[in-house]
C-alpha cells in the first residue's frame, strides 16, 4: 500500500511544478472566484436502442432481441471558474448512477478529480459510446477493463477515487494548429467498479500516459493497472493489467489498434504448485473514413468501418489442445474467440446516428466437456439520439 501511495505521490511532485509557468492563468482563476460565471447547470442526454440477432455456422436464426442499450441523463457545470462538476445516470434497466464527480484545472498541467469515473485505462474506453465507429467497445475492453471483467467484479469501466491529469509540452503548428506532445492521467480507486465500496485494504492504481509525436491527430498510448481484488474463495488475488496501441483521428480517417494484457488471481486451482493466477490477452484493429455530403451546416456523414478483434480468457489453458478442440480448467471460461466486422456508422443530422454491423464470430462451442472449433455470426442494429 505504501508503495502505491509513493507512486501517486512522485507524480503529483512532478507535475505541481509545472504548473508554475502557469502562475499568471491561477492567479486570475483566484481573482474570477467572486467574479461572473455562468452557473447554470447543461442537461444533457442520450438514447441507443438496439437490435440484435445471433446465427449459427448455417445461417439459421438462434436468438433476436430488441432492447434499450443505454438511457443517460448528465447534469453539468461550473461552481467557479475552474471548478467543475457531472453527475450522469442510467435509466436503461433501473436508475443507476454512472459518473458523480468534481474536478479542479489548476492549470494545463495539472487538474484534480475526485468521484466515481472512468478509469484511465486503454485508448477505448474514454471513448463516449455515441462516437464509436462499431454498436459497442470491443471483447478486450469489455473484459479487462472493467465492463464485464474476466475477475468478476467491476462495472461501467469506471470506478470511485481520486486522479490527476494534464497535459505538458505545448506545441504551435505552422498551420496555427495547437496542441500538448504528452498528456497524463493516474489515479488511485477502490478497484471494485462503479458504486462499490471498497472490500480489501488495497487501493488500485490506474494511469495512462499519450504522445503525441508531431501530429495533434496521431496518439501513441500506454495504460498500466495494478491492484487486487476480492471476490469469492476462488476468485481473488492480483488484478493487473497493461495495454498498448495507436490511433489516428483527424476527424475523416481512423484508425486504431490495441494490445490488451491481464493476469488475474485465482485460487480454485488444486495441486501442488499449481498456479494461483490466470493470463488473459486481447487486441483489436479497425479503420474507417467518414464522408461528409450534403449542403453546408446540413452535412451528413457516412463511415464505413473494418475491424478485427481476438480475445482469449485464459491463455495458459490446462488439459488437451488440438486444432479442433481445447479444454479449459477454468470454470465458466470463454474459449478463444476473433470477430471480423465490418460495418457503417451514418449520422444524418448532428443529433441523430444509426450503425449496422455484421460480425462473423470464429470460435468454440463446448460440447461434452471439450471446446470445439465453430463459427456463427451476429448482427446488431442500434439508432442513438442526444440532446
Amino acid at each position: 500500500m505504501k508503495r502505491i501511495f509513493r507512486y501517486f505521490i512522485g507524480m503529483l511532485a512532478i507535475a505541481i511544478p509545472l504548473c508554475v509557468n502557469a502562475q499568471d492563468n491561477l492567479q486570475q482563476q483566484v481573482n474570477n472566484l467572486e467574479g461572473k460565471v455562468d452557473r447554470m447547470p447543461k442537461i444533457s442526454g442520450f438514447v441507443q436502442g438496439l437490435y440484435q440477432a445471433n446465427l449459427d455456422d448455417k445461417g439459421e436464426l438462434k436468438d433476436n432481441t430488441f432492447r434499450m442499450r443505454r438511457v443517460r441523463l448528465s447534469v453539468e457545470g461550473n461552481l467557479f471558474k475552474g471548478l467543475t462538476y457531472k453527475i450522469q445516470g442510467d435509466f436503461s434497466r433501473s436508475p443507476m448512477l454512472v459518473d458523480a464527480f468534481l474536478k479542479y484545472k489548476v492549470c494545463n498541467e495539472f487538474a484534480i478529480q475526485i468521484g466515481q469515473f472512468k478509469t484511465p485505462f486503454s485508448i477505448e474506453n474514454p471513448i463516449n459510446p455515441l462516437n464509436l465507429e462499431i454498436f459497442d467497445y470491443g471483447e478486450s475492453i469489455q473484459k479487462l477493463v472493467g465492463y464485464s471483467d474476466v475477475c468478476g467484479v467491476g462495472s461501467l469501466g469506471r470506478d470511485l477515487g481520486i486522479m490527476a491529469t494534464g497535459s505538458l509540452f505545448p506545441v504551435e503548428m505552422q498551420n496555427g494548429q495547437k496542441f500538448s506532445i504528452v498528456d497524463y492521467s493516474i489515479g488511485l480507486f477502490n478497484g471494485n467498479g462503479a458504486n462499490q465500496l471498497d472490500n480489501n485494504n488495497r487501493k488500485d492504481l490506474v494511469g495512462r500516459l499519450d504522445i503525441h509525436p508531431g501530429l495533434k491527430a496521431l496518439t501513441l498510448s500506454g495504460s498500466y493497472y495494478y491492484g487486487k481484488y476480492y471476490k469469492d474463495e476462488d476468485y481473488n488475488g492480483i488484478r493487473n493489467r497493461w495495454a498498448a496501441g495507436l490511433q489516428y483521428n483527424d476527424g475523416k480517417l481512423v484508425i486504431r489498434g490495441e494490445y490488451l494484457s491481464g493476469t488475474t488471481g485465482y485460487q480454485g486451482f488444486e495441486g501442488e504448485g499449481a498456479p494461483k493466477k490466470f493470463n488473459s490477452l486481447g487486441y483489436y484493429a479497425e479503420a474507417g473514413y467518414n464522408f461528409q455530403f450534403g449542403k453546408e451546416g446540413k452535412e451528413h456523414k457516412l463511415m464505413p468501418v473494418l475491424r478485427f478483434e481476438h480475445f482469449e480468457q485464459q491463455t495458459g489453458v490446462w488439459g488437451a489442445h488440438t486444432t479442433d478442440h481445447v479444454v479449459y480448467y477454468l470454470p465458466n471460461v470463454s474459449a478463444p474467440t476473433s470477430y471480423y466486422t465490418v460495418g457503417i456508422n451514418y449520422w444524418p443530422i448532428k443529433s441523430v446516428n444509426f450503425k449496422l454491423d455484421y460480425s462473423l464470430v470464429d470460435g468454440f462451442k463446448k460440447v461434452d466437456g471439450y471446446y470445439n472449433k465453430n463459427y456463427s455470426h451476429r448482427v446488431v442494429a442500434i439508432l442513438s439520439f442526444k440532446f
